[in-house]
């Protein structure tokens, strides 16, 4: 893999995985729109190299909400050990057992069905019917429950629909914040509740596949993009949610959509 490839990659990487427009819809499309996956030994280095590009982001989620981690992770081992119930206590426990069933499942399905759904018209497809619900859950849910007045049932089901995020074009960012506007929530929080919820499930795959990694000036290239790209979207989603909408990512799913479908037949 190159560095000009690597860039790329962690361009789109940092951009996608944040945003409700799936990187893993993205990570396969790009390379297959440049004809990239026409090489062997592309095929091989990117097998490990999107789960490293998931760690950049991963690394912005932690560097960004540092302080939100750090009094979660207080809060939660308070509420654990010295029975001292807190907000902050509450929602670790709730993140950690939100990702539990949403994390099984998701590596279930995708152990079995690996290889399988990673087709152009099918991610195409998911794009679109994934926008469209998007668009229609935003515009007519309720936004009267912020972050940390969310329930163990909001946060649960929100940490379940994670597992349909194994299909590509899904977007585990998108599933999630439409899970939580269904619920009621409004669209910053959801945002901000789906960044949090994304960590252990991103460091677990991370861990799972680091053996596989082949470190090299392309490799740390890569992630060092996608952690500042992905920094510099979290800054803009979680200002722009404050009076935008997804409407505009919901579009821009449909337009990828159709523009896939019609390269797929072109090619």
């Amino acid at each position: 893999m190159s560095i000009f490839q690597a860039v790329i990659l962690g361009i789109v990487q940092g951009l996608t995985e944040l945003l409700p427009i799936s990187s893993s819809a993205h990570l396969y499309l790009v390379p297959w729109i440049l004809d990239w996956t026409k090489s062997e030994s592309f095929n091989i280095a990117f097998e490990a190299f999107d789960v490293a590009l998931h760690a950049g982001t991963l690394l912005a989620i932690g560097i960004f909400f540092f302080k939100d981690w750090i009094e979660l992770i207080k809060g939660g081992y308070n509420q654990l050990v010295k029975k001292k119930s807190s907000k902050e206590g509450r929602m670790f426990w709730y993140i950690v057992i939100a990702t539990i069933p949403g994390g099984i499942i998701g590596f279930i399905l995708d152990h079995f069905m690996e290889g399988v759904l990673t087709k152009p018209l099918i991610i195409a497809c998911a794009l679109i019917i994934m926008g469209i619900l998007l668009y229609i859950v935003d515009k007519n849910a309720k936004s009267n429950v912020k972050y940390e007045d969310m329930t163990f049932k909001q946060t649960f089901l929100i940490g379940l629909s994670q597992a349909l995020a194994f299909i590509p074009g899904v977007s585990r960012s998108g599933i999630t914040m439409t899970t939580g506007r269904l619920l009621g929530v409004d669209r910053t929080s959801a945002a901000r509740y789906s960044f949090m919820l994304s960590a252990p499930i991103v460091l677990a795959a991370t861990i799972f596949k680091f053996k596989d990694f082949v470190f090299s000036v392309p490799f740390f290239i890569g992630i060092l993009v996608s952690f500042i790209v992905g920094i510099l979207v979290i800054k803009f989603l979680l200002e722009y949610l404050k009076k935008g909408s997804y409407k505009v990512f919901a579009i821009y799913r449909v337009i990828i959509g159709i523009i896939v479908i019609i390269v797929w037949f072109v090619k």
